[in-house]
């Protein structure tokens, strides 16, 4: 007999007594299709001679469990008072084939920028296998699809995970997303038999989405010009403001810095510059205190001296006070012009190679010259047109404050502060 899945169909058995005794007999289905056929009745008792047709109602369900082809049915007919008189018949039905594949697509809606991955979950729900292939489209030609793999054979039962990937064309740079609507469906392949009247031949695709983000969202958009109206303000309005405001802060500080001889007390005048004609030429005083009108040189020309008394011709003299000082304290050095001479001072240098901080303070006689923190210089040198004249017996003095002391070449720090101090200019005798 042949039989559809999930329909019901019928035969006959036959049934006859042929012992001298009344017998009553016992009949089951036996074999793999048991469970979906039924024996009506399936007892029943018999004269001798007499017989009785039983029904057999075949009801295989539509399920993967029970495969389409050939299934063998045997009914065993037991009688109660001869059992050993046991029957069994045999026959085959023939199920039928049907198809049934579910799909689904996970997630249906995917945002990127220029791919999306999604999961076809695919099962099998006929009773026979089926080769299934996939296929996707949309309305236009903006996205590329790859399914992994593009084809798979499905036992009955059996389920499957099918990769998608979708791609676009041009990425979105600015702007709104885009939604791109596509569609997936699936195509079975393999041996049918003519297919029933109440199974649909359409298949109703999957629709899924995939949602196409820009590259720069909007508000990137907001801070870059925020960004470029800055910058055309820095550059077109703060900067020359800032750039002005630091040149005449620096012309200020230039203008108002004092020079390095500009405490020389008795002479009250700058390096370089005098009432009378101008760079290198100055004003000399006598003892009572009023200008005796002889210019001063700039030693050794033979003019007259501070004091009234004649200058003879000079020599250039460089004198070196060293002083080394311990962390904390303060020393200082000197250099003393010798007697019957006047030592006119055109230049200093002060080395400070070991980068040490504190203070240090040159003085000339009672004149006090410069003073200097140590931790802003490595060397300075000062220079004068005008020399600074010291007269005799009076010194050149260095004090240096040590605060801490510095790291020399060596790369280890030092012990103490070292300074060092070169006064160069003309060494003239004086004669009365």
């Amino acid at each position: 007999m042949t039989v559809a899945p999930g329909d019901t169909a019928t035969t006959a058995l036959t049934v006859r007594n042929d012992s001298d005794i009344v017998e009553a007999y016992s009949l089951e289905v036996v074999g793999d299709c048991a469970s979906w056929i039924t024996v009506e009745p399936a007892r029943i008792s018999l004269y001798p001679g007499t017989s009785e047709t039983v029904t057999l109602r075949v009801a295989p369900p539509r399920s993967p469990e029970v495969r389409a082809g050939e299934v063998p049915l045997g009914v065993r007919v037991l009688p109660a008072e001869h059992p050993e008189s046991v029957r069994v018949l045999e026959t085959t039905v023939h199920v039928g084939e049907f198809r049934e594949l579910h799909t689904e697509l996970v997630p249906r809606r995917r945002r990127g920028w220029l791919r999306g991955r999604y999961r076809l979950a695919v099962r099998n729900q006929g009773n026979s296998p089926v080769e299934v292939g996939f296929a996707a489209g949309q309305a236009g030609e903006e996205l590329g699809f790859a399914f992994k793999p593009a084809e798979r054979k499905l036992e009955p039962g059996e389920s499957a995970e099918i990769g998608l990937r979708v791609r676009t064309g041009k990425p979105v740079w600015f702007g709104a997303p885009v939604v791109w609507p596509f569609t997936v469906d699936t195509t079975e392949s393999g041996d049918q038999e003519e297919p029933r009247r109440d199974e649909s031949a359409v298949r109703v695709p999957l629709d899924a989405e995939f949602v196409q983000i820009p590259i720069f969202p909007r508000w990137l958009l907001v801070v870059l010009a925020a960004l470029l109206a800055l910058l055309l303000a820095w550059f077109t309005l703060v900067r020359p403001a800032v750039r002005s405001a630091a040149k005449e802060a620096a012309t200020e500080a230039v203008q108002a810095r004092p020079s390095p001889a500009g405490e020389q007390g008795a002479a009250g005048q700058t390096p370089g510059t005098g009432p009378g004609t101008g760079a290198g030429a100055g004003s000399d005083t006598g003892p009572d205190g009023r200008g005796t009108g002889a210019p001063s040189g700039s030693g050794g020309d033979g003019t007259s001296a501070d004091d009234g008394t004649s200058i003879g011709g000079g020599r250039q003299s460089s004198e070196t006070i060293d002083v080394q000082t311990s962390g904390g304290e303060t020393r200082t050095g000197t250099y003393r012009v010798p007697e019957d001479s006047v030592f006119g001072v055109t230049d200093i240098v002060v080395a400070n190679f070991q980068g040490d901080e504190g203070l240090l303070t040159i003085t000339f006689g009672d004149r006090k010259v410069t003073t200097i923190a140590l931790e802003t210089f490595r060397n300075q040198d000062y220079h004068w047109v005008t020399p600074i004249k010291i007269p005799e017996n009076d010194t050149v003095t260095v004090e240096v404050t040590c605060e801490k002391p510095g790291t020399p070449a060596s790369g280890r720090q030092a012990q103490g502060c070292h300074e060092v101090l070169n006064v160069s200019g003309v060494l003239s005798r004086v004669t009365q």
